[in-house]
């Protein structure tokens, strides 16, 4: 008798337990998409992942053989087109010097928001659109309407920053939209890499994402400048998005290099 009694409480706890945990699911179901749409949330978080990036900065010095953004052998290549690799882009707005104008190529996905929020913070101007498709001739509107905000930038004299190749495509394989600005612009390319030596790659992710820690040593590399004929037909383009593709990949093998301490 004792014992029946002792299992009745226990049976007719059960369901509230996993009604309770229904109702929670039930509420966050109902809170997230408005978390999810809410400019101050996301102004947080990009706030954090900014200052989390300048953390990385600060406390991960340049290694010898790092170049530079600004002055020296690239200050004639300007105002030009700074060509980075998905995944490995991440640290660039810390890095790029303050108060020298850029303007960047953000995707127009709702996960990119977050990535344009946090460049307004380092006072870069963000262009949303996607430039990469494999047939330049056919950019969707959003697509074209980017690269013709990225050409009058060069114009007034701006440098920009644009991934090279295509979301959720190849990775580290470059696309023909990054090519087409350079021959719409007749500015040249410039493959840039940046790496750290404390980091963790999300092998899950389509493109290797780097996510860079602090607290190590840290590289910037910028390849020779590419240059694309107005007048280059599709061969050219083919084998200039080559090319890139060629050089943007040596930077970033050069910069891993050089943080890891491989000969």
């Amino acid at each position: 008798m004792e014992h029946d009694l002792a299992k009745g409480p226990a049976s007719e706890a059960a369901p509230t337990g996993r009604g309770g945990s229904r109702a929670t699911k039930a509420f966050w179901r109902k809170v997230r998409e408005p978390l999810a749409q809410s400019r101050f949330v996301k102004n947080a978080i990009a706030s954090l992942l900014a200052q989390f990036v300048r953390l990385v900065r600060l406390t991960s010095p340049l290694v010898a053989g790092s170049a530079r953004f600004s002055g020296g052998a690239y200050a004639e290549f300007e105002p030009g087109i700074i060509a980075l690799w998905h995944g490995q882009h991440l640290l660039t707005p810390a890095y790029y010097p303050k108060r020298k104008p850029l303007v960047a190529m953000v995707s127009r996905s709702a996960d990119a928001e977050l990535n344009a929020l946090m460049l307004e913070k380092f006072g870069i101007e963000a262009v949303r659109g996607s430039g990469g498709r494999d047939n330049a001739r056919h950019l969707d509107k959003g697509g074209a309407k980017a690269l013709i905000a990225l050409k009058k930038s060069l114009t007034a004299g701006k440098n920009v920053a644009m991934i090279a190749d295509i979301p959720h495509g190849t990775p580290r394989d470059a696309g023909l939209g990054i090519v087409l600005l350079a021959r719409l612009s007749g500015r040249p390319l410039l493959p840039v890499a940046i790496a750290t030596s404390r980091r963790k790659v999300l092998e899950k992710s389509w493109d290797k994402t780097t996510i860079n820690l602090p607290f190590g040593r840290s590289a910037v590399t910028i390849g020779a400048p590419i240059f694309v004929a107005a007048d280059a037909d599709d061969a050219e383009m083919e084998r200039k998005r080559q090319e890139v593709t060629t050089a943007l990949n040596a930077a970033t093998a050069e910069a891993y290099r050089l943080v890891d301490g491989r000969r």
